[in-house]
């Protein structure tokens, strides 16, 4: 469930979807929550799209298409989402003999049998009037050509996303007035995301028209023995989780990640490698631990977990996928070990 509801890359609706849902069947079972919230955040974790926002950050920052940073690492995602598959089944079957459930039917009895209950949500006359259930299927259809598009093609997202406003608007709502309206009531946030884009834009090109990039990554390689340069991107990719508890996403992408990726060029190192360590755990794996995005307060307080149970029971295993995702990059010959 979290995986899917992931696709659009926002984890704050992710948890809304995921949390409510499953909550009150952990609460029946008696399931230790810390379980929802981890798998919940290593199913977000490891689903890095080439829409999400580290993925648009690092393409941002460095001048690279999300298409090239994203193609080479489907193999080490997939290897990611196989772990969290298995990482939920091992937690599953712990809590299952934790319960004494093995072997029996677990909502057998009156304990933990459910009543009927139903949540109807009423909608208001202006939510009906939006509504398009005979639109259904050609909107899915339109998502999956997209979604095809970004990943199999070179076509820039932009693009994509560009077209598919526009014929989504046409389909659905034929009228201008109504096309204005639904622009207007999502332009707070887009234009928040398209600010952040051009202001980190002005910053990393006055820091290299400037010469700041330069001078520093020209320092840096005085610390790295030339023999160990081929490492930096499995080294990034090593601690690119746990860097995510110390830097907001801004604040590594444009401003960390440039002076490494320049080192790395430096050395002979391509900067693609290191954008791509980046997000393999950079406020990918990261974020749903991260004291400093609010989808992890927003997450814990959810499932009514403790931030710091959460993260001693959460860090360790979404290290761990970042790890296997970075050694699976070496295996795929993403980057050199």
């Amino acid at each position: 469930m979290a995986l899917l509801a992931h696709l659009d890359g926002n984890g704050a609706v992710t948890f809304l979807i995921t949390v409510p849902a499953m909550l009150p069947l952990f609460n029946k079972l008696g399931m230790d929550k810390r379980i929802l919230v981890g798998i919940t955040a290593l199913s977000a974790g490891v689903n890095f799209l080439p829409w999400t926002g580290p993925m648009i950050r690092a393409s941002a920052a460095l001048n690279i298409s999300t298409h090239d940073l994203f193609i080479p690492l489907i193999p080490a995602q997939i290897c990611g989402l196989v772990f969290m598959v298995l990482m939920g089944y091992y937690w599953g079957k712990k809590e299952e003999k934790r319960l004494g459930l093995s072997g029996s039917n677990p909502l057998a009895g009156s304990s933990a049998s459910f009543d009927a209950q139903q949540h109807v949500k009423e909608l208001t006359d202006e939510e009906k009037a939006l509504r398009r259930p005979h639109m259904f299927w050609i909107n899915i259809a339109l998502v999956v050509c997209v979604i095809g598009t970004m990943v199999f093609t070179k076509i820039s997202p932009t693009v994509a996303f560009m077209v598919a406003l526009t014929v989504a608007l046409m389909v659905n709502y034929p009228n201008v007035e109504m096309q204005k309206a639904r622009i207007n009531a999502h332009a707070k946030a887009a234009l928040m995301m398209a600010s952040i884009l051009f202001a980190a834009g002005a910053f990393t090109g006055i820091m290299g028209g400037a010469g700041m990039l330069k001078a520093m990554s020209e320092a840096a390689v005085g610390f790295v023995p030339p023999a160990l340069a081929s490492h930096i991107p499995f080294v990034v990719g090593l601690i690119s989780m746990p860097l995510s508890l110390v830097f907001d996403p801004d604040s590594y992408y444009f401003g960390i990640m440039p002076v490494i990726a320049h080192t790395g060029e430096m050395l002979g190192v391509p900067a693609i490698q290191v954008a791509q360590a980046s997000v393999l755990g950079q406020m990918t794996t990261g974020f749903p631990v991260s004291p400093l995005t609010p989808a992890t307060f927003l997450l814990c307080s959810l499932a009514g977990v403790d931030l710091a149970d959460h993260q001693k029971f959460s860090i360790p295993v979404l290290w761990a996928a970042s790890v296997v995702m970075t050694f699976a990059c070496v295996i795929f010959g993403v980057f050199p070990l």
